[in-house]
């Protein structure tokens, strides 16, 4: 069984991914705490497939609500966690 550290590192991997896939950017491009529109240029339409990506990925409903908490990897990832129960 995988510890709460493993966990965590491979949702943050998995987002990571997903991210730098919509922003076309290689993942070690992109920092935790980088802002995906201010540090990366992202436009409405990328965040919006970034969002749809993310439900697949992760199995979750994201209301649209959440993307102006989910600026970067880290916030995305404590979003995720609040939905899923992580």
């Amino acid at each position: 069984m995988q510890d709460t550290h493993d966990l965590a590192h491979d949702r943050i991997t998995r987002i990571t991914r997903i991210v730098s896939d919509h922003l076309e950017i290689e993942p070690d491009e992109i920092a935790p705490g980088d802002r995906f529109v201010e540090d990366h240029g992202a436009d409405s339409l990328a965040l919006i497939g970034v969002l749809a990506a993310l439900e697949a990925e992760f199995k979750v409903g994201i209301d649209q609500s959440e993307l102006p908490r989910m600026t970067d990897i880290s916030s995305v990832d404590r979003v995720i966690a609040e939905i899923s129960g992580w």
